[in-house]
């Protein structure tokens, strides 16, 4: 989808934040429901424990082997969920849907998996972006799961996020200027105007963060030596709508889908 149809879908969505109404969170604990109502984010959620982390960085090591080896780039693993039967596994996984249900309830939806890898001395930076302008979901009650596969900190790169930012709407932006390199096409400006001061999202192994379609967010080009490799995990209601064909994308991971109006496609065969 074109930058220019991006917008025109946009004027369909319903950019109102939604806060979890859960009451008695389960995996979670009360204040951290509110925390993210209030904040947009949660960060540091251990989900598995080192050898399970391990198993994931050695599929994905794997799988990246074989897209470079097929002519893609890094950053192309992309509607994952759809492809490969290891991410349907991971992404429908109970240790990350017990988290996911205390903030969206009890029918989720996955509706799409992105490896976001940065290789060692990756020049790629990733600009003030809100997911929900690229998303075509309304209302925009989804998250996203940032699952490490590799320890993310300041020094290669990790995700940093404005607190609150996801209480102002749809925010303006502009397209993005090749000469800034970015991974996306759109570039928030000023975002000191619409929350708190940045923070870092840094993240062991096998430990996620969660973050509202609406909050801003973005990254710094890796200029470690180290990789800086993460599955973002797109998660939403059943009762979001898919505009545009993206009812396709979604999987019923947990709950049901009382209008059937997610495909809700099988686990696919590709390991």
């Amino acid at each position: 989808m074109n930058f220019d149809n991006r917008k025109t879908i946009n004027q369909e969505i319903d950019f109102t934040f939604h806060p979890s109404t859960t009451v008695n969170p389960q995996r979670l604990i009360a204040d951290q429901v509110q925390f993210y109502n209030d904040n947009g984010y949660l960060t540091g959620i251990r989900v598995f424990d080192e050898e399970r982390a391990g198993a994931n960085r050695e599929y994905f090591d794997g799988l990246l082997e074989r897209v470079l080896a097929s002519g893609a780039d890094n950053y192309s693993i992309s509607g994952a969920h759809l492809k490969y039967g290891g991410i349907f596994d991971l992404v429908t996984d109970p240790k990350l849907l017990d988290v996911v249900e205390d903030i969206l309830g009890p029918n989720i939806i996955a509706a799409g998996a992105h490896y976001f890898c940065k290789l060692p001395q990756d020049g790629k930076a990733v600009s003030w972006h809100q997911d929900a302008s690229y998303w075509a979901f309304s209302p925009a009650k989804a998250l996203r799961a940032w699952l490490a596969i590799d320890d993310v900190d300041t020094r290669n790169a990790c995700m940093q996020i404005v607190p609150g930012s996801h209480l102002h709407g749809h925010l303006p932006f502009r397209e993005s200027d090749p000469s800034e390199n970015n991974l996306l096409d759109q570039t928030v400006e000023d975002v000191e105007e619409y929350g708190n001061q940045p923070v870092d999202i840094e993240l062991k192994a096998g430990e996620i963060s969660i973050h509202s379609s609406l909050v801003l967010h973005g990254s710094r080009p890796n200029t470690s030596d180290r990789r800086r490799g993460g599955i973002a995990i797109t998660y939403l209601p059943a009762d979001v709508r898919g505009l545009s064909g993206s009812s396709q994308r979604g999987v019923i991971c947990r709950g049901e889908d009382p209008d059937g109006h997610w495909a809700n496609s099988p686990r696919p065969e590709d390991a």
